[in-house]
């Protein structure tokens, strides 16, 4: 038993996965940063609180600190103690000196350098105390007659400082995590929401898969956002790129059918006479045969030519081509035509400034094989229709001009012309001018003619003459190969 070959195709992710995650990612990030610099405020609003309190009982100590006959005296208030009580309990130190005399307090408080404190300016640090962290409030004072400074400090242990950090940074915490949680939750159905035109539109694709005829019409879709409006016109275009080339495909079947229904009838009847007729009637339905198969293999090579030259889609890449290489291959093929119908095939190639110059006027981008059909089709035409009333004789010259402003081929002939009133409905499909005396034909060549000119860039136009018809393609000089070495 084979084992399955295993996928190459990778799984994307859902798109309204992605687009959770990429609103959730820059959230998350956002809560990330909020709560660092939201740890670092409370922090510092903790400490300026405490130090504020601190600051007053150190104040109201250092008030009662007093010169009575020489001497420092000191009367501790209760107040400024009771100022500093918590619900945490923290330890209350204090200590006044005179110089290193100590006054009242605890005499291994960290003691200060004097010289680094600035006069009634208190100052707050850190330390280490019994084994705790503690925040000192400290001042120098200056007294009347006393020569040594008076340092006066208070500190406090630090568990009210940290359990109101902890109580802040909780509720900082729960608040971020209630606010990220709620964003999840209600993004889903607001996901749900941005993406109902895309589940609209996929409604809309999907829709054609339950129609028995396929539906090239544009999506009716109703309003969508401008992000997907794009999507939508470009399966729009895609869908008219469909509906061209299946027109064309019905088009060419029904034009083939059509065109094809004679010469196989004619084919059936001869085919039948050949079977029960004499020889003579034999040999007469053989040739009435070759010239029914050479008129559908006419109509078959036209009618291919067409479909070529209304090609929809992608075209493919542009090449030079040298207008005198395929005026000189398409004159090469028709000869023999010109020749049995007793008809003078020319081709005149103007010299030009810029050919003297070294440039190469006759090179243009375009596609070769639409170029020769192109040609091959009015040469051919020239040809056939060059003397209708039978005379011996008449010409078709072909002749290439290159201008500044354009590269043409103008393609004359000395046949009975075509009346101004006829030359816009001529290059229509399936139409022919003259009457029963007229060659045989399809009636495609002109149409040919007009859809690979158009694929090119080009234009075909009639030429106002006294007489004849003269056809002249026109490239224009923007699109002429301007590289030598191409």
């Amino acid at each position: 038993m084979l084992a399955e070959a295993p996928s190459t195709e990778r799984r994307a992710l859902a798109l309204r996965t992605r687009l959770l995650a990429a609103v959730l990612g820059p959230l998350l990030a956002a809560a990330i940063l909020i709560g660092v610099v939201g740890a670092t405020l409370i922090a510092d609003v903790v400490r300026r609180t405490n130090d504020r309190v601190l600051g007053g009982a150190l104040g109201a100590i250092a008030e009662t600190v007093q010169v009575e006959r020489g001497e420092v005296t000191l009367d501790l208030p209760a107040a400024a103690f009771g100022m500093l009580e918590n619900t945490e309990r923290d330890n209350v130190y204090y200590r006044v000196a005179v110089g290193s005399d100590l006054l009242t307090g605890y005499a291994d408080l960290p003691a200060p350098d004097p010289a680094t404190l600035a006069v009634d300016v208190p100052r707050y640090r850190f330390a280490r105390y019994r084994n705790q962290q503690i925040r000192i409030a400290e001042v120098r004072r200056s007294l009347p007659r006393i020569d040594k400074p008076v340092i006066v400090q208070i500190a406090e242990t630090l568990d009210n400082r940290g359990a109101l950090t902890r109580r802040l940074m909780l509720a900082l915490l729960i608040g971020e995590c209630v606010l990220v949680g709620a964003a999840a939750l209600l993004l889903r159905p607001a996901l749900g929401w941005s993406l109902r035109p895309l589940a609209r539109l996929r409604g809309a694709v999907e829709a054609r898969d339950e129609r028995a005829r396929p539906d090239f019409s544009p999506l009716d879709t109703g309003p969508l956002p401008s992000e997907l409006r794009p999507l939508a016109g470009a399966f729009d275009r895609l869908l008219a790129q469909l509906d061209t080339a299946t027109v064309g495909v019905r088009r060419f079947t029904a034009d083939a059918s059509h065109q094809m229904r004679t010469p196989l009838s004619v084919l059936k009847v001869q085919v039948a006479l050949a079977r029960r007729g004499s020889d003579a009637e034999r040999r007469e339905a053989l040739d009435e045969i070759a010239d029914a198969v050479a008129r559908l293999e006419r109509l078959v090579t036209q009618l291919l030519a067409l479909a070529r030259a209304e090609e929809a889609g992608v075209s493919a890449p542009l090449e030079a081509v040298d207008l005198r290489e395929v005026a000189a291959a398409v004159i090469t093929r028709r000869i023999n035509q010109a020749i049995e119908a007793g008809v003078d095939l020319t081709l005149d190639v103007e010299n030009s400034e810029a050919d003297e110059a070294g440039d190469l006027p006759y090179i243009v981008s375009g596609h070769r094989t639409l170029i020769f059909e192109i040609l091959s089709n009015l040469i051919d035409n020239g040809i056939r229709y060059n003397h209708v009333d039978r005379r011996v004789g008449g010409t078709v010259s072909v002749r290439l001009v290159a201008t500044a402003a354009d590269t043409t081929i103008i393609v004359a002939d000395d046949g009975p012309g075509i009346a101004p009133s006829h030359r816009a409905t001529v290059f229509d499909r399936f139409v022919r001018l003259g009457g029963v005396d007229s060659p045989e034909g399809s009636g495609l060549g002109l149409a040919i003619v007009r859809s690979a000119a158009a694929r090119l860039n080009a234009t075909i136009a009639f030429a106002d003459v006294d007489h004849g018809t003269t056809l002249i393609l026109r490239f224009p000089r923007s699109s002429a190969a301007v590289d030598r070495n191409r």
